[in-house]
């Protein structure tokens, strides 16, 4: 995976209604931007907006539906995201513990 995608991956997953749609997406085992608008406090036009988004950076996949397009979440890609989060927030874990006893450090080294 390239930076450029990661950073539009990021973005995708860093907004809230996104994560919305995908916590439904994923409970419902898919849906369309009717009955998702119909459960979210957006218009079905910002519903489409976000879930072309979802799909260009591959957390969902769309298949024709009669009138309506049907979106599923790309359970691989999904994996994906969720270790890069996870890389990024242990390698956040382990500049903390320095940055810590690096404070700990001075903090001892002066008279209290």
């Amino acid at each position: 995976m390239s930076t450029a995608i990661d950073d539009d991956l990021w973005s995708a997953v860093g907004d809230p209604t996104r994560r919305r749609m995908l916590d439904l997406l994923l409970a419902d085992g898919g849906g369309t931007a009717t009955t998702l608008s119909e459960r979210l406090p957006i218009t079905r036009q910002a519903v489409a907006k976000h879930l072309a988004v979802l799909n260009r950076v591959g957390l969902v996949h769309v298949t024709p539906a009669g009138r309506e397009r049907r979106y599923e979440v790309d359970e691989a890609q999904l994996a994906r995201a969720v270790a890069q989060l996870a890389a990024v927030g242990e390698a956040w874990d382990a500049r903390l513990q320095r940055i810590k006893r690096i404070a700990e450090r001075i903090q001892g080294g002066k008279p209290g």
